[in-house]
């Protein structure tokens, strides 16, 4: 299978199986797009007539070209067949009850009142809770009984807002510092904050213990402020943005995302992203929102366009500050051409409820935060483990080849079958499809693609 698109003055042409990518001239792209459906003699009579014009389009021209993508077939980087449909559940079978990645809910409960939040601000639709040092210290011990020979183990502190309960995930980092000399581990930690409780400790503590901080800004302050309030209906921006700055300032402008949602308010979402450059930071994200269809902050079909739009642009933009030697990055837009990701994580995807689990404040078990508070997918706790294994099992299930929808997609071994959150939020099966979030997948793969195309052409 090969995907053709058109994009940024390039005529590109991706090998899906082989992750092959062609930057091709008119010619070559058509006959690509026509050399399975039609015969040699064809192929060259359709080209011949729609260049009748061109000189330097003749016979031998089209022969040649046509011998080179056969040549190109044969060496695996042209019309490669998927040879990875058979060993997917072998694949994921290997790292069954292997757990790398904690998210630990340090704080049911957030001081900040958003009206698109997907956990009911910070609720996660039950009690606010702050969970508990001995909790914590269980699901590190959990962490480390259940991650096999692995080395590296990665904790996110979450919420609601983590920093609501700053000493308990200090004395867990200092907990998990010990544990991990005599387990022969080594845990990565990442705080996600809003930034309302951001001070030099708070700063002085993630650059010590952190290797990455993700922060929550949507942009423009009139975009941020709409969503983003507090209990009385005061908007954060102003608050907020001095913080991050000295905060990734202190970072040395490195290992931080600076991440955003964009709603239906705010489909020209390049606007935010060009506010959050004039404020200083290049290491960006911008999300869809997650939320029900019925939400008035959810995407519509009529912002698609915008949106597939502002990606165009977005890359456009990017290559430009790259040409200009002031590049900055954007999370979605970040792919390896030439090293990755392996076939496992392209065909298993994310692995949340196998490798991936998120823990509440009282130690329960979850495919991942957004599952928790839907009592069907407690898979367990952190004292005896996972006992829901039939929900387990289905997610130990859940891959690409899972979802017979995307048998034909070009973009399968890059979203992997798409999260399983958003599948189930949308269809009420993990393994069903999220049509809007494919589609929105789909441009950012292109644009992606096309912005490293362009890059390796320029150097």
């Amino acid at each position: 299978m090969v995907h053709c698109y058109k994009l940024g003055g390039l005529n590109i042409v991706l090998d899906i199986c082989s992750g092959s990518v062609h930057v091709v001239d008119e010619v070559a792209y058509d006959i690509i797009e026509m050399f399975e459906d039609l015969g040699r003699d064809e192929i060259i009579a359709r080209i011949l007539e729609k260049y009748a014009d061109r000189e330097d389009v003749t016979k031998e021209e089209v022969l040649e070209c046509i011998d080179q993508i056969n040549e190109l077939k044969e060496a695996g980087k042209l019309f490669t067949p998927d040879t990875f449909a058979p060993m997917a559940d072998a694949l994921k079978q290997k790292t069954a009850g292997v757990v790398k990645a904690l998210c630990l809910h340090v704080a049911h409960t957030c001081n900040l009142n958003c009206a698109y939040c997907f956990a009911s601000q910070g609720k996660y639709s039950g009690d606010r809770a702050l969970m508990s040092l001995e909790v914590g210290m269980r699901a590190l011990d959990f962490l480390i009984e259940n991650s096999g020979i692995r080395r590296n183990l990665e904790v996110d502190f979450f919420g609601g807002e983590p920093l609501m309960n700053f000493d308990v995930v200090k004395e867990l980092v200092k907990y998990a510092r010990m544990r991990e000399k005599e387990a022969g581990k080594n845990f990565r930690f990442t705080l996600t904050t809003n930034g309302m409780l951001v001070d030099d400790d708070v700063i002085d503590f993630a650059n010590r213990e952190c290797s990455n901080v993700v922060l929550s800004l949507d942009g423009r302050k009139e975009v941020h402020d709409r969503y983003r309030v507090d209990y009385a209906g005061n908007g954060s921006w102003e608050k907020i943005v001095p913080k991050f700055q000295r905060f990734v300032e202190a970072r040395e402008g490195k290992n931080y995302y600076m991440r955003g949602t964009f709603t239906h308010a705010n489909p020209d979402f390049l606007n935010d992203i060009k506010e959050m450059l004039s404020l200083g930071f290049n290491e960006l994200s911008m999300e869809p929102v997650v939320c029900a269809p019925d939400d008035p902050s959810a995407l519509t079909n009529e912002d698609l366009p915008i949106v597939m739009e502002q990606y165009e642009k977005l890359a456009e933009l990017m290559l430009e500050r790259h040409k200009s030697g002031n590049p900055f990055t954007f999370y979605h837009y970040m792919i390896d051409l030439k090293g990755g990701p392996c076939i496992y994580k392209r065909v298993s995807g994310c692995g949340s409820g196998t490798e991936y689990m998120a823990v509440t404040p009282w130690g329960d078990l979850y495919p991942c935060h957004q599952f928790v508070g839907d009592e069907k997918f407690k898979l367990g706790n952190v004292w005896t483990g996972v006992d829901n294994t039939e929900i387990q099992n289905q997610f130990l299930a859940c891959n690409v080849y899972a979802r017979p929808e995307c048998n034909d997609c070009w973009a399968k071994l890059y979203c992997s079958g798409g999260c399983a959150a958003n599948a189930y939020h949308a269809t009420g099966e993990i393994t069903g499809i999220y049509k809007y979030g494919c589609e929105l997948f789909k441009k950012r793969m292109e644009c992606a693609i096309m912005l490293e195309a362009a890059k390796a052409l320029e150097e």
